[in-house]
């Protein structure tokens, strides 16, 4: 499956805090994840997340949802629209630590 495929199925979807996720992921594949988030979400949901194909991913938007919840946004897809499922990329761990990152590393705050 293709880099954009996989982002595209990170975007939906969300750290109990940056630095537990961080001590559970490596320091590379966080690099992976955050290309991933921007690149690949970014194509449905805009390179500065403020939406596209796909509906902007603020912060405020994102904090709607428990971690929890957007991670199994992100694993799951939502069905019936173009947000793919990224279960067979990523891990609940990945998944939890994108969560974390829209949620409270987001740079788009509204």
């Amino acid at each position: 499956m293709s880099l954009l495929i996989r982002t595209l199925m990170l975007c939906i979807l969300g750290l109990t805090s940056l630095q537990s996720s961080a001590s559970d992921i490596a320091q590379e594949r966080e690099e992976e994840l955050e290309i991933l988030l921007y690149q690949d979400c970014g194509s449905c949901h805009g390179m500065t997340l403020k939406g596209g194909l796909g509906p902007a991913l603020s912060q405020e938007r994102m904090n709607r949802y428990t971690r929890e919840g957007l991670a199994s946004l992100i694993l799951q897809g939502i069905p019936g629209t173009a947000m793919p499922s990224w279960g067979a990329l990523l891990t609940e761990k990945e998944a939890r630590w994108i969560a974390d990152q829209l949620q409270h590393n987001n740079p788009l705050k509204r």
